[in-house]
């Protein structure tokens, strides 16, 4: 089991490569035309040469903007999260939710009566009948 691990890794980056550089924006491949960057990934991936091409190579990795620190909106400005049960939004619409659930059990129970008492007509009669 252990003999086909490299394989198995090779396998995994030339795979990995291949589905990253299918999805990278054309915008963001540097160097050679996407379509280039595929056929090299494709011809070159069994000795590891292409996919390690284009990640070394091959798409612009994006930093953060500005340095490693966030812009200054985003530090004075933190994302404040609250609990579903404290969200007022949220218990709203499970009020909703709810009035929706009980009408909608009304109908099934009204339904059902309206059923039951027509299948006890139904017994009624077919009584009646073979009373007859």
């Amino acid at each position: 089991m252990l003999r086909y691990l490299p394989f198995l890794l090779v396998l995994g980056l030339w795979i990995y490569a291949f589905i990253d550089c299918l999805n990278t924006p054309e915008e963001e491949v540097k160097g050679l035309p996407k379509v280039v960057w595929v056929i090299i990934i494709l011809l070159f991936g069994e000795v590891l040469v292409g996919p390690v091409a284009w990640l070394v190579a091959g798409r612009n990795r994006r930093g953060p903007a500005g340095g490693s620190t966030p812009a200054e909106w985003h530090r004075n400005h933190r994302t404040t999260f609250v609990a579903p049960d404290d969200n007022p939004e949220f218990l709203k619409s499970l009020k909703t939710e709810n009035r929706k659930d009980e009408a909608l059990l009304k109908d099934w129970e009204a339904d059902l009566r309206r059923r039951e008492e027509e299948l006890r007509r139904r017994e009624d009669q077919s009584r009646s009948d073979e009373d007859s």
